[in-house]
């Protein structure tokens, strides 16, 4: 067999979606594997829509997922160019080829006469197909009508009949009814290719083996294997990938959700585990594990197998995974990829000193385990910052209200007033001597705490929040880190104020 050649060919229309990504990985991960080549065409023949911008946004997606490719617009290859609106000539060529072959013909049909063929065929109960009105139209009559300055269209002359076999790597043996085809067009009356023609014409001349795509290409094929025939070029291997989709199996949009990958890297998901998701969309490892390394993808991942079935993009399933690489990731690591989202939030100043580093990994190590991804972090780490008294729901306050939740916290300000330094240690002791002082335990005794130093009914682990927020509050942040005690003066004060006991605080 010659050796594989592979290609992931988006239009630079917008943001690159994640079934556009999975193909791409699909593609590279069979390249990869059977140590071939891996090629990115940017097909811009969509003159109006295509951007520059998403072209470029484009290639730092797939390469923030971790895709490179061998051959393409930026890396170059001996098959280039690589956008298509830097092919136009080769088009050019091979259009002439084939119209001086008799393979193809000039077509004057106006939009209106092909929109009322259409209108006739659908209410005849027929496939709306080209009539071919203009395959008879002799050739010297077509240049004559063109040097006359009338547009035309070329169209790739057909069987019309018959039918078309071809064996697809992931759903068998396809057939098609060439009645059901037509004369496809290969240019448009305005000189532009159309988008079977340049795809084909692009994969030959580039000595594309396998093509690798979304099923929604299926009705493609067989005027794509027709162009193959007409042009001598021996035709690839097609492999047509499921569609992906919502939990509700409609097609994936963003009612679902994030659908960009663009989106997903500014939520905070990790590459690897997209790229480790993305590839469990429609195939599943040999061995049963989910949890699966680029190189193990490589090794593993068989096109064969890929399912027929649609593929369901679960989202939990994919915030699982980004948690499973958190955890391989150092504290400095996990750190730094908050630093961003905490920032933005207002939580973390621009310049940071080797303590605030150093404090910003406890944070994150201690929080971490309560997100999906990273844009989840300031959201936690916000409970640090704001404290409220004021405003405590309807259930605090009758939880405050309690005989206990009185003593408590009535021996817990007296306590942390003697101290000039308070931490875990300091708490632990104190939570000992309060609960032989009150008699209260458990939730009596521990709840009123949490209230306290928190204002909220729940969150971190005391014994971790209390020395973030007394090493935090040494340090200078945007926002304030109130220190313990300020937290039990404050909570306290709003209480004897407030009038939640008959007898004062």
């Amino acid at each position: 067999m010659d050796k594989v050649r592979v290609r992931f060919a988006p239009s630079p229309t917008g943001l690159l979606h994640v079934g556009n990504a999975r193909t791409a990985l699909f593609n590279w991960l069979f390249a990869r594997q059977e140590k071939g080549v891996f090629i990115l065409r940017i097909e811009d023949t969509d003159i109006e829509r295509s951007a520059e911008e998403y072209e470029k946004r484009l290639m730092e997606d797939l390469r923030w997922l971790g895709l490179d490719w061998d051959e393409g617009p930026d890396v170059g290859g001996s098959m280039g160019p690589y956008r298509q609106s830097l092919r136009l000539e080769q088009y050019r060529y091979h259009t002439q080829k084939l119209l001086e072959e008799g393979k193809a013909y000039y077509c004057f049909c106006s939009p209106e006469i092909l929109e009322d063929e259409r209108k006739k065929a659908i209410s005849a109960g027929m496939m709306p197909v080209y009539a071919g009105r203009c395959r008879s139209l002799p050739r010297d009559e077509a240049d004559e009508r063109l040097q006359e300055g009338e547009k035309a269209a070329v169209r790739l002359v057909t069987p019309g009949r018959g039918e078309l076999v071809y064996h697809d790597l992931v759903r068998g043996d396809l057939s098609f009814d060439l009645e059901l085809v037509g004369d496809p067009i290969l240019v448009r009356s305005n000189g532009h290719p159309a988008y079977n023609f340049a795809a084909t014409l692009d994969d030959a001349l580039m000595k594309i083996t396998h093509v690798i795509r979304g099923e929604d290409h299926i009705s493609n094929t067989p005027r794509q294997l027709l162009i193959y025939r007409a042009l001598s070029f021996a035709a690839p291997e097609f492999a047509h990938l499921s569609m992906v989709m919502g939990s509700d199996s409609m097609r994936l949009s963003k009612r679902h959700g994030a659908t960009a990958v663009d989106q997903f890297r500014k939520d905070g998901i990790l590459p690897a585990a997209l790229f480790n998701y993305l590839a469990l969309l429609g195939w599943a490892s040999p061995d049963g594990r989910e949890v699966l390394l680029k190189e193990e993808l490589v090794q593993l991942f068989n096109l064969k197998k890929v399912s027929r079935s649609s593929a369901i993009f679960d989202y939990d399933k994919l915030h699982w995974l980004n948690r499973e690489y958190i955890k391989k990731l150092s504290s400095r690591q996990k750190a730094e990829l908050a630093v961003p989202y905490l920032q933005e939030a207002e939580l973390l100043a621009e310049e940071m000193t080797e303590d605030h580093w150093k404090w910003l990994e406890k944070a994150v190590e201690a929080y971490i385990e309560r997100v999906d991804r990273f844009s989840d972090i300031p959201g936690q780490v916000a409970a640090l910052f704001d404290f409220s008294p004021q405003a405590i729901d309807e259930e605090i306050r009758k939880e405050l209200k309690s005989e206990c939740a009185l003593k408590v916290i009535r021996l817990f300000r007296d306590l942390i007033s003697r101290v000039e330094r308070f931490d875990e240690e300091k708490f632990n002791a104190f939570t000992k001597e309060i609960r032989v002082e009150t008699g209260c335990k458990g939730r009596d005794l521990y709840h009123p705490l949490r209230l306290t130093l928190t204002a909220r009914s729940s969150g971190l682990d005391l014994n971790k929040f209390i020395p973030l927020v007394e090493e935090g509050a040494q340090l200078d942040f945007p926002k304030i880190l109130k220190s313990c005690s300020q937290r039990v003066s404050e909570m306290v004060a709003f209480l004897r104020d407030s009038g939640f006991y008959k007898e004062d605080v």
